[in-house]
C-alpha cells in the first residue's frame, strides 16, 4: 500500500516514514503543501497522512482541493497536527478528513488508524482465506494452517495488494507503484523478485500467484 506523508518537521517525517516502511508500506514524504498537492495530481495514494501547518499551502487547503477533485475525492485522509483546538478538528473533519490524530502520538496508534482507514476504504473483510492461507486485514498477519508466515515488509506489501484485489489481476506497474516509494531507486522489473519470493513461501498453502501475460499477477486458490 502506498501512503503520502505530508509533514514539514524533518525529524518527525523521517521517524514516521521509517516506521511505516518497516511495516511494509511505501511512503512518499512531502514537506510542503503545494508539493503534496502536485503529487496528488499525478500519483494515486491509498492513504494521506496530512499535517495542517505547512509551508507553500496550508494543510486544510490541500484537503479542500483533494475533495474537490474526482480522483482524490474518496482517498482516506488522516489529519496529523499539533493544533489541538476543537475548531481546527471540526474544520478538518468538515472538509472531509476521515480521522484526526493530534501530536504527540504513539506510532502504534498511527499504524492502527491507518489500517482502519485502509479496511474501510477497501471494504475488506476482517480475515481473508485462500486455500489454507489466512490473512488478517486488521493486524496484517498471514498464517498458513494457523502458523505465522514469515514475510519481509516488501513481501507483505505485495501480498496485501494482491489480497485487496483478490480475483482480479494486478498489473506489474500498479503493484510496483503500491510497493515502492517514488524516491526509491528501483525499476518495475524489481517487483518480479518479490513476487517470486512470495510464491515460494506460499508453496503448498493452496494459494497461488499466477502470472497472466499482458495483465499482471493474480492471487487465487490452487485448482484441485
Amino acid at each position: 500500500m502506498r501512503l503520502l506523508l505530508v509533514e514539514d518537521h524533518a525529524d518527525l517525517a523521517e521517524w514516521v516514514s521509517k516506521a511505516l516502511n518497516h511495516a511494509g508500506y511505501a511512503v512518499d514524504v512531502m514537506s510542503r503543501g503545494d508539493h503534496a498537492d502536485h503529487a496528488l495530481l499525478t500519483q494515486p495514494y491509498d492513504v494521506v497522512v496530512l499535517d495542517l501547518s505547512l509551508p507553500g499551502l496550508d494543510g486544510l487547503e490541500v484537503l479542500k482541493r483533494m475533495r474537490a477533485r474526482e480522483t482524490t475525492a474518496h482517498t482516506p485522509v488522516l489529519v496529523l497536527t499539533a493544533r489541538g483546538s476543537t475548531e481546527d478538528r471540526v474544520r478538518g473533519l468538515n472538509l472531509g478528513a476521515d480521522d484526526y490524530l493530534p501530536k504527540p502520538f504513539d506510532l502504534s496508534e498511527l499504524e492502527a488508524r491507518i489500517k482502519a482507514l485502509l479496511r474501510r476504504a477497501g471494504n475488506l473483510v476482517p480475515v481473508v482465506r485462500i486455500g489454507r492461507l489466512e490473512f488478517d486485514t486488521g493486524s496484517r498477519l498471514a498464517r498458513v494452517d494457523g502458523k505465522p508466515l514469515a514475510l519481509t515488509p516488501r513481501e507483505l506489501a505485495v501480498l496485501e495488494v494482491l489480497i485487496s484485489r483478490q480475483g482480479r489481476p494486478v498489473a506489474r506497474e500498479t503493484l510496483f507503484e503500491k510497493v515502492f516509494a517514488f524516491d526509491e531507486e528501483a525499476r518495475a522489473e524489481a517487483i518480479e523478485i518479490y513476487v517470486h519470493r512470495l510464491r515460494k513461501k506460499l508453496d503448498g498453502s493452496g494459494a497461488v500467484v499466477t502470472t497472466l501475460r499482458g495483465l499482471g499477477y493474480l492471487l487465487s486458490e490452487a485448482a484441485g
